[in-house]
């Protein structure tokens, strides 16, 4: 075992945080954080830059024993699935720490702890590679977030924050229930890759891949447990909703990834076409959900839904163009959609108000603003050039591939977010001047754009030369489709 790089990436955030404990100015608190997650960026960037793309293997692994009585290990590692979103965890937590400067005026020290914590086990998932480590990090991620929303958020904090919490706690209990099913049938082991190793019947893979499909789509999430993500979207800080769309909906797709195809392949095949008949409704109903919104955070929060259907097609159509697909768009969803939810921050911020209606004219006076919302607009209606584009792509030619039917409900949800997408963008900066003579609104500053321009070249860099990203994912995506197929299709 070499340098224990992942661990160094896991715990500065949890350390940075320690040190904040220590702090009583709110601006040394929000320095401190901003430091701490740039050098964590930094970390990640050497991870990236070291990357061997033409390994499926776990790399920069560490394994050391936690309970042996147990067989229950500290162990994490890396592959081309894990590793984008590693480094978008981090990239997305500075951003939201910039994005909480001027938002968050009060338990400021307490808020970028909570914050700091977070990205600690939203960096843990991604790297654990023990199901008893990866259960860990996974429900005490629920902690800070509950807490973000619980107190830094709107009026209805405390509800969408208890909703939020019971339905991610009822699909964790299920996830459990499954971890220690694998437990037992799979040779009493909690190695992730053992158990990957492991040919369980049918009737034990079927039952484990219901439990994790309850537990995965209530983070995703998918219709019909989506009804938490509205309330939590709308009462949450920028932050909050920035981390939610960003990292957390990403920890959903990612658990298929990870558990539901590697460990069940012959369940995963046999029940993909109800997957695909699911991803297909919660791309139209999403997309629908969104065109009839009036309050821009609700709108964007409801576009997720349809574009993380588009993630969980790609996934089942379980060929190479539409898993690549689905896991370039996870990425991309995190960086166009946390995006999104900064610029209606940015706005409610000076206007107080997420109504539409209450919008207009923006163009006008605030002309960067406008100029770059209309960039990230575009990305999420997958305008060719841009990010979204090169995913979506591969998730159509992969679900057409399987299943016409999920093809074109996935091509009527992008019809409908044009529709919507244009609509909020021609309301918002285009439409009659209203906000510009109600309210004093001024263009993005230093610290703003600091926060929008990193996101926005992801958007083109991915648009416009995807190759180095479709390289950390190609090698991994290979090797688990011919796990997949290798294992068989049914009972």
């Amino acid at each position: 075992m070499g340098f224990p790089l992942l661990s160094l990436i896991i715990f500065t955030p949890a350390a940075g945080a320690a040190v904040l404990m220590f702090l009583r100015s709110d601006d040394a608190a929000r320095w401190t954080a901003l430091a701490v997650t740039i050098l964590d960026l930094a970390f990640c960037i050497v991870m990236l830059a070291n990357f061997d793309t033409t390994s499926h293997a776990m790399q920069f692994t560490e394994t050391r024993l936690w309970v042996p009585a147990l067989g229950i290990t500290y162990a994490l590692g890396i592959d081309g699935i894990s590793a984008l979103f590693v480094f978008l965890t981090a990239l997305l937590s500075g951003i939201c720490v910039l994005a909480s400067w001027v938002a968050i005026d009060r338990k400021v020290k307490e808020f970028m702890v909570t914050l700091l914590v977070m990205q600690a086990l939203m960096l843990g998932v991604f790297c654990a590679l023990d199901l008893f480590l990866f259960y860990v990090f996974w429900e005490a991620m629920l902690i800070p977030m509950y807490l973000i929303i619980g107190v830094w958020g709107g009026d209805g904090r405390v509800y969408a924050a208890f909703k939020f919490f019971l339905y991610t706690l009822a699909g964790s209990l299920l996830f459990l229930i499954g971890v220690i099913v694998l437990y037992l049938h799979g040779g009493k082991t909690f190695d992730i890759l053992a158990l990957t190793a492991q040919d369980l019947p049918f009737r034990v893979q079927s039952w484990l891949f219901f439990a994790f499909l309850i537990a995965f789509a209530v983070k995703v999430p998918m219709v019909p447990v989506h009804t938490w993500l509205p309330d939590a979207h709308v009462q949450a800080p920028t932050a909050g909703s920035i981390i939610l769309a960003g990292v957390l909906l990403k920890m959903g797709a990612y658990g298929f990834l990870r558990f539901s195809l590697p460990m069940l392949p012959q369940a995963s095949v046999y029940y993909g076409p109800l997957m695909l008949g699911l991803s297909a409704l919660a791309i139209v109903y999403g997309g629908l959900l969104a065109l009839a919104q009036d309050d821009l955070k609700k709108l964007v929060a409801y576009s997720s839904i349809s574009h993380m259907g588009f993630v969980t097609l790609g996934i089942f159509a379980l060929n190479l163009r539409g898993l690549e697909g689905g896991i370039l768009q996870m990425f991309n969803h995190g960086v166009t959609t946390g995006a999104l939810f900064l610029f209606v921050g940015l706005i409610y911020e000076r206007t107080h108000t997420r109504s539409i209606a209450d919008y207009g004219g923006l163009m006008k006076v605030a002309p960067v603003y406008t100029a770059f919302l209309a960039l990230f607009t575009l990305s999420s209606m997958a305008l060719p050039g841009t990010n979204s584009f090169v995913g979506e792509l591969l998730v159509l030619s992969g679900g057409f591939a399987v299943n016409l039917t999920a093809g074109a409900a996935a091509v009527l949800g992008a019809l409908l977010g044009a529709a919507y997408l244009l609509g909020m963008y021609g309301k918002v900066a285009l439409g009659p001047p209203s906000v510009g003579i109600r309210f004093k609104i001024h263009d993005v500053n230093g610290r703003e754009m600091a926060a929008i321009l990193p996101l926005a070249v992801f958007v083109l860099w991915v648009g416009l030369y995807p190759k180095p990203f479709l390289n950390i994912i190609d090698v991994s995506v290979k090797h688990l489709l011919a796990h997949v197929h290798g294992e068989g299709s049914g009972p």
